[in-house]
């Protein structure tokens, strides 16, 4: 019908082949879809088909039928996969990205390279691995692992920060977020005394972590105020939607770890990027590429 809601059929993969761009529009078209528009476009190793369609039936059919098409598909090297954008994210209007920031903004993980100048990176890596796949409270696994850090001087903060690389196409998929006028934050389990000079090279548009305690330039092995955990990182997706005056379904979030959970659950698409089993299993769409800017082809900038 003329007047039927609008998605996107979002492909990508390091190579899209005719079997599976096939495969994905013949099952869009027999749940009767209207095929509007076909848009492709490429990136630094990847490439995107997006599907314009009108459709009545609802996003969550449109997704499983979308989902079982692109499963069936023998898998290739470099994977080929599809997300269904809702058409709130389709509209002229401002929108609100909010990420995760270890593992996901950037290549590492903020505690492990501390914990490496304790000697204590192995046992580390194993809780926030733990952690990460929802096995253990995120609050209390952080005391845990902040307190190894006790007794470090506080200059190992620069020095970690030195070694911090951003995830490949993170830094353009901020500038094109940024330069379309939209809001982009970081909200993180990490640590505010390392994100904040990265978020104002990026000049994001809001940023939250954790406090390293430090008393007489030595880390306490503490964390100073509430812990920015999973209901946290939701909370600030809101908070920050609301004082930028973004509508809730104009929201996209994107995350790899089980304390990502809430907040992908309430943007209007929630990102599991390279992420834990459950959080892909929980997520609206799955980049299993390591590239971040495919994040920009799933709404209209």
């Amino acid at each position: 019908m003329p007047n039927s809601p609008e998605y996107s059929v979002v492909s990508y993969g390091t190579d899209l082949s005719d079997a599976y761009l096939g495969a994905v529009q013949a099952a869009v078209s027999g749940l009767g879809a209207r095929i509007l528009e076909l848009e492709n476009a490429a990136g630094n190793g990847f490439t995107v088909s997006k599907l314009y369609v009108g459709y009545d039936g609802g996003l969550s059919r449109l997704r499983r039928t979308v989902a079982a098409a692109s499963a069936a598909v023998p898998a290739k090297p470099g994977g080929e996969q599809s997300a269904v954008v809702p058409p709130s994210l389709l509209k002229e209007a401002r929108k609100l990205l909010v990420l995760d920031v270890d593992s996901t903004l950037i290549k590492q993980e903020v505690i492990e390279l501390l914990a490496a100048h304790a000697g204590r990176e192995a046992e580390v890596a194993a809780v926030t691995e733990a952690a990460m796949r929802g096995e253990l409270d995120f609050a209390a696994s952080l005391h845990a692992r902040v307190k190894t850090l006790a007794g470090l001087p506080a200059s190992v903060i620069d020095e970690v920060g030195a070694r911090i690389e951003l995830s490949d196409g993170a830094e353009l998929l901020v500038k094109e977020f940024l330069a379309a006028g939209h809001g982009v934050a970081v909200v993180s389990g990490g640590f505010s005394q390392v994100l904040d000079p990265l978020a104002d090279r990026l000049r994001l548009t809001f940023r939250r972590a954790n406090l390293l305690e430090i008393e007489d330039g030595v880390l306490t092995g503490a964390v100073s105020g509430e812990v920015v955990d999973r209901a946290v990182k939701a909370r600030s997706l809101a908070e920050w939607a609301q004082e930028l005056d973004v509508a809730p379904e104009h929201t996209i979030a994107v995350g790899d770890g089980a304390n990502d959970l809430d907040m992908l659950a309430a943007a209007a698409l929630g990102v599991a990027f390279n992420a834990k089993p459950a959080v892909q299993a929980a997520a609206d769409a799955v980049l299993n590429l390591p590239r971040l800017d495919v994040v920009q082809h799933f709404v209209k900038l």
